[in-house]
Formats: C-alpha cells, sequence, structure tokens
C-alpha cells in the first residue's frame, strides 16, 4: 500500500466546487461544494461508483465541459491562479501546461485520421517546444514506446490499447504539465498491460515532479498509487484522508461497502458483497445523508439531517451519522 509522503503548500487548491446540468431549461447539480488540495508531486485519488460525479469534477477543473450544457461555480487554484475565472485565451494556455488529461478510452481520444507522431508534436508545438518532432519521439520513449519512430509513423487503429494508452502518456508529457488529470486510465486494458501503466506513471511523476489527481473505481490502483484518497458519492465527498487510513479503517458505511465489493488476493475467501440500490441520479438526491436508502446503518436522523463533517484521529474526515468508535 502506498506510504504517505509530507506534502507541503499545495500547488492546486479546490474550495466549494458545483457544476449544474442545464436541461429543458433547468439547472441540476451534478457536484455539490467539493474541496480538496494537492500538492506538487502528490497524488489524490478519487474513487466511488459511476454516475458519483468524479469525472464531472475532473473535467470542470480545465473547464471542460460544454458551457451550454453546464454551469460551474467555486474556485480551483493552480499555483494562485483561479482556473475558472480565467478568461478563455488563458484557460486555453493552462490546459496542458497547467493541467494536462489522460482519458479513459485513448481510442477515442486520439484523433483517427493523423499519425501519433503528429498529434504528439503538436502538443509539444503548442506549449512552445523547440522541434517539436524531436521531442515527440523523445516524449513517446518516455511514455515506454520501445520503437518510437514506428509509433510515430502508425495511426492510432494499428496500435494495441495500451500502446495507445502510451501516446496519450506521451501527448500529455509534452504539455510538461504541472497537474496530470489521469480519469480510469486503465479501465481498458487487460490486468498485465494495467500494471506496465501503472508502474510507468510512478516512474515518470518521480522523475517530472508532477502531481497526479487519479480518478478511478479501482481501489487496488488507489492503495498502489495515491497517497491521499477522496470517497465520492452522490456529488459530494463523504470520506476523506491518508489512503492506508481510509482502507484500513473506512469510517464511512459506504466506504466499507466499496471494499466489501473489491476482490481480493488474500485473506479469507468468500462471496464479494455487491451494494444494494444504485447511485441516486442527480435531481433525485434525498433528504439527509445521500446514502440512507442503501445504508444498512441508517438511523432515523439519516432521512432529515445532512451530516457535518467530522475529523478522525488517523487523519480522515467524514460526513456521517453513524460512527463507530472500532473502525479507527
Amino acid at each position: 500500500m502506498a506510504q504517505k509522503p509530507t506534502f507541503r503548500n499545495p500547488l492546486l487548491q479546490v474550495r466549494d466546487l458545483r457544476v449544474w446540468l442545464r436541461r429543458d431549461g433547468l439547472e441540476t447539480a451534478v457536484v455539490d461544494t467539493v474541496s480538496f488540495s494537492l500538492a506538487r508531486g502528490e497524488t489524490l485519488a478519487v474513487a466511488g461508483e459511476s454516475g458519483c460525479g468524479k469525472t464531472v469534477t475532473a473535467l470542470a477543473l480545465g473547464r471542460l465541459l460544454p458551457r451550454r450544457l453546464f454551469r460551474q461555480q467555486g474556485e480551483a487554484r493552480l499555483e494562485g491562479d483561479d482556473l475558472l475565472a480565467l478568461d478563455e485565451k488563458d484557460i486555453v494556455r493552462e490546459r496542458g501546461r497547467g493541467l494536462a488529461y489522460v482519458f479513459q478510452d485513448p481510442s477515442t481520444a486520439l484523433n483517427p485520421v493523423m499519425q501519433t507522431g503528429a498529434q504528439v508534436a503538436e502538443a509539444a508545438r503548442l506549449h512552445g517546444l523547440n522541434q517539436p518532432r524531436a521531442a515527440a519521439l523523445e516524449f513517446l520513449r518516455m511514455a515506454g514506446l520501445s520503437d518510437p519512430a514506428q509509433c510515430a509513423r502508425s495511426y492510432p487503429h494499428e496500435l494495441s490499447g495500451g500502446m495507445q494508452q502510451r501516446v496519450m502518456i506521451a501527448m500529455a508529457l509534452a504539455c510538461r504539465p504541472r497537474v496530470l488529470v489521469a480519469d480510469e486510465p486503465t479501465t481498458a486494458l487487460d490486468v498485465t498491460t494495467q500494471a506496465e501503466i501503472l508502474r510507468l506513471l510512478i516512474e515518470l511523476q518521480a522523475r517530472m515532479g508532477m502531481a497526479i489527481l487519479l480518478v478511478t473505481h479501482n481501489l487496488v490502483l488507489v492503495a498502489n498509487l495515491a497517497q491521499r484518497l477522496l470517497i465520492m458519492y452522490a456529488g459530494e465527498i463523504v470520506e476523506s484522508g491518508p489512503v492506508t487510513a481510509v482502507l484500513r479503517h473506512p469510517a464511512h458505511p459506504y466506504t466499507r461497502a466499496l471494499i466489501r465489493a473489491a476482490p481480493r488476493l488474500s485473506g479469507p475467501r468468500g462471496l464479494l458483497e455487491g451494494i444494494e440500490g444504485r447511485v441516486p441520479m442527480p435531481g433525485q438526491w434525498p433528504d439527509g445523508c445521500r446514502f440512507h436508502p442503501r445504508c444498512p446503518e441508517v438511523q432515523a436522523r439519516c432521512r432529515n439531517e445532512r451530516p457535518p463533517w467530522q475529523c478522525l484521529p488517523k487523519g480522515q474526515k467524514v460526513r456521517c451519522h453513524c460512527l463507530k468508535s472500532a473502525t479507527w
């Protein structure tokens, strides 16, 4: 499990981020008052089921959500500059140099009619690197491709899924980002390739000193890569803290349910425990604790009172009425 180094002086500070979806003349909240910080060289993971708001949160930071469909509010300060308040010219410059993205499915993120080398070179050129073609070959090599020249001449459909993802990582590196946003970067890959991409991200982070915001539902990936963890449910963070503390001593019933549903290679054998019900759709969030309709520990006040944040001894913060001292 990843150890927790000491990180100071936050590189990225997000405060009270809220996102609304515009539909049929109405606005529906999809992300609700999300706040967190990220230091240089640190990896922060955001975990939860599909539909909890993880990807929307990540895309909102770089203002990649279409404005005709989404409205956002709050602060996202990258070394002092509020990304959510920059004009269009400045936010375009910060995309890549400030925040670079590696998306879940590289086959849909890469341009199918451009050679991959040209795509990496374009990113290098836009961010001011001299000799972008030569730089593209170097970044492809850094991304772990054994024959960068051959890869550069290839179109995306001529590459395997793992090679396509490495090209996406090379494009992100070409921007020399301060923060790498990795949105489910290994989900579409086989297990062996997932491990290779994981090792690559760790090596590149150590070499370049960049921070990583990892969006995932894979708790094994979290344990091996991240130092801190945010658990999201129904558009809000319900638990946060050091990875070791959250995974070994989960305080929120939702966090415990996620861990019970994850497969294990060690420990006692048994059937995986699914979580009954489903994540409520935006606009259908229940009153009180949003997890209460699915929670086996629900109490009367959970249905009516929104839980306050509580701080625990191991550095965790949790939003829950049903804390048990045995969990920490």
